[in-house]
């Protein structure tokens, strides 16, 4: 028998492909049970956002949502991308045109050159169609949606590029793939970097968070104690990244590296 507490967030809508959770009033989640990441609504009172969108083969199941809140997607005003992986982007294209899209500049720059690698395409059978990012948001920047203001957040560690977006007043933390519940981390991947993931996390550790929206995974009451479990966890992994290195060779697996450089440099000579 599970220990949990029973969810104190109600399910509004629930098909074979996600379920709409309400996580505060006029803020909602969008959980799919497959392998998309969470897709979350915000309904503003002189705006409406959505942050992160799931994959492009699920956006039927995603309108439904929004149309049994009201909430059609003609009616979203501006669509925030976390990072740049196609689980959390790869509906974006069908909001092209009517709606606002915005991502931190180094997703933007991924996703309009249409990076496969970074975008992780071949993980998922997703369209390759073009999504154009409109906004490039930046740390610092404020989103004022009337009711709520979502401060924006940089904190790379899982790729380069992810932010994080927090209101203060509300506590409400749209964490995406940096901070997950039970303090489970979402991997770092290409140009992540597990110290500036740690660093990422100590910044959410200092927020007065109450309500963590993630990427993947249910909705959580008890933030800071996700956090305080994901920063550990951290430390543990690059403590085993240190040993895995302090283990290899390293003047043997470098060697065919400058070899390399020093061929390179003869070319000049010649």
């Amino acid at each position: 028998m599970s220990d949990r507490k029973p969810s104190p967030f109600p399910v509004l809508l629930n098909n074979d492909i996600c379920s709409l959770i309400e996580a505060a009033k006029d803020v909602y989640q969008v959980r799919f049970k497959n392998r998309a990441a969470n897709a979350y609504v915000v309904r503003g009172k002189s705006r409406t956002v959505m942050i992160d969108v799931g994959l492009s083969s699920n956006f039927p199941a995603l309108r439904e949502c929004l149309q049994h809140i009201d909430c059609p997607p003609e009616k979203i005003d501006m669509v925030i991308l976390s990072h740049e992986h196609l689980d959390h982007i790869g509906a974006a294209w069908h909001f092209g045109g009517r709606t606002i899209i915005a991502a931190h500049r180094l997703a933007a720059n991924k996703i309009m050159l249409r990076d496969d690698f970074s975008m992780l395409r071949k993980m998922f059978n997703e369209p390759n169609v073009p999504i154009n990012v409109d906004i490039w948001l930046e740390e610092g920047n404020l989103l004022d949606l009337g009711n709520f203001r979502l401060n924006v957040m940089y904190t790379p560690g899982h790729t380069s590029a992810c932010i994080t977006l927090f209101d203060q007043e509300q506590g409400l933390l749209f964490a995406a793939d940096t901070l997950m519940p039970g303090g489970v981390m979402g991997g770092v991947f290409g140009s992540g970097s597990i110290s500036d993931y740690i660093q990422s996390l100590e910044r959410l550790k200092g927020l007065n968070s109450k309500i963590l929206l993630s990427g993947h995974g249910r909705l959580s009451d008890t933030p800071q104690e996700d956090v305080r479990i994901a920063i550990a966890r951290s430390h543990g992994l690059l403590s085993d990244t240190a040993q895995l290195f302090d283990a290899l060779d390293a003047r043997q697996n470098f060697e065919p590296i400058m070899q390399s450089v020093r061929d390179l440099n003869k070319l000049d000579d010649a």
